[in-house]
């Protein structure tokens, strides 16, 4: 008789005794979702959510949500419905079962929860600047709406860092659509899009490289416009200029922006070169003269 070697023995029996625990565990479970006991699947739905089996909640909220239309059962089981996707990490279904939610249930003591939420959910729906911003604007529509209505939230700081970082995006995006237009040699369509970006971000962290690009663009498109248009456009770049150095005058972008000012003046034919303000370099260089 060939004998069984032990060590493989005692890795069978531990094996199929999991897999007979886990059978035991799914058909249970199986069992409720089944059944017609609405009270049982409440219940068990409940348990399955504070032991963080959060998919398996969800599914017997789900099931048992009818069964408690109207009763006071009913705004806690549909919170715990959304929270349930949300914590399992399904942010589209819970951010669905959220709106549903704040719009059923308005003066329930879980609606502020719930909203904040729901932005969260948006939130995680958002993409990169580069791609569609869309989903962004959504979330931001939802912050305001949520700080209009809870003014005295404690979340607030929360909703204001996700404001702050969403606006950066849409910044962004918009100051390289602009500046990619430069980059295309579409120096008309480059000076529209950052004025545009400006308007719409007047405190935007490419300030300066925006207000470059406004003195680059207007230079580029004025020295390869047609002679009997370019009088204006050099004017152009002259006023360009000066916008940019009235706030920076330290700039990096000094030593260009002045050159191309300069060379705008020549095409005019005009002696205003002198009246081109100094870097704080030359003035530091001017009171070591005297």
């Amino acid at each position: 008789m060939r004998r069984i070697k032990t060590g493989y023995f005692s890795l069978a029996v531990a094996a199929g005794g999991l897999l007979l625990l886990a059978a035991g565990c799914t058909t249970q479970y199986d069992k409720i979702v089944k059944s017609a006991d609405y009270e049982l699947k409440y219940r068990a739905a409940k348990d399955y959510y504070q032991a963080g089996k959060y998919e398996r909640a969800a599914t017997l909220f789900d099931q048992s949500a009818m069964f408690y239309r109207g009763t006071k059962q009913d705004d806690s089981l549909h919170f715990l419905l959304a929270k349930s996707y949300y914590l399992w990490g399904d942010v589209y279904t819970a951010e669905y079962y959220f709106e549903q939610f704040r719009t059923t249930f308005p003066r329930s003591p879980f609606v502020e929860e719930a909203t904040l939420l729901r932005i969260n959910c948006l939130y995680a729906q958002t993409h990169r600047y580069e791609l569609d911003q869309t989903p962004t604007h959504k979330v931001l529509t939802a912050i305001e709406e949520f700080l209009y209505n809870f003014p005295g939230t404690p979340y607030k700081e929360e909703c204001l860092k996700k404001k702050e970082d969403l606006e950066q995006r849409l910044d962004e995006k918009q100051y390289e659509s602009a500046k990619l237009y430069y980059h295309i040699e579409n120096y008309k369509a480059a000076t529209t899009a950052l004025r545009a970006t400006l308007k719409d971000h007047p405190d935007s962290r490419y300030r300066e490289e925006i207000l470059y690009l406004l003195v680059a663009s207007a230079y580029k498109y004025a020295e390869n416009s047609f002679h009997h248009l370019q009088k204006d456009r050099f004017q152009a770049v002259i006023d360009e200029y000066y916008n940019f150095i009235s706030e920076f005058p330290d700039s990096k972008y000094r030593k260009e922006v002045d050159k191309m000012n300069t060379a705008a003046l020549k095409e005019l034919g005009s002696d205003r070169t002198a009246t081109i303000p100094a870097t704080e370099e030359e003035k530091e260089e001017q009171i070591d003269k005297k």
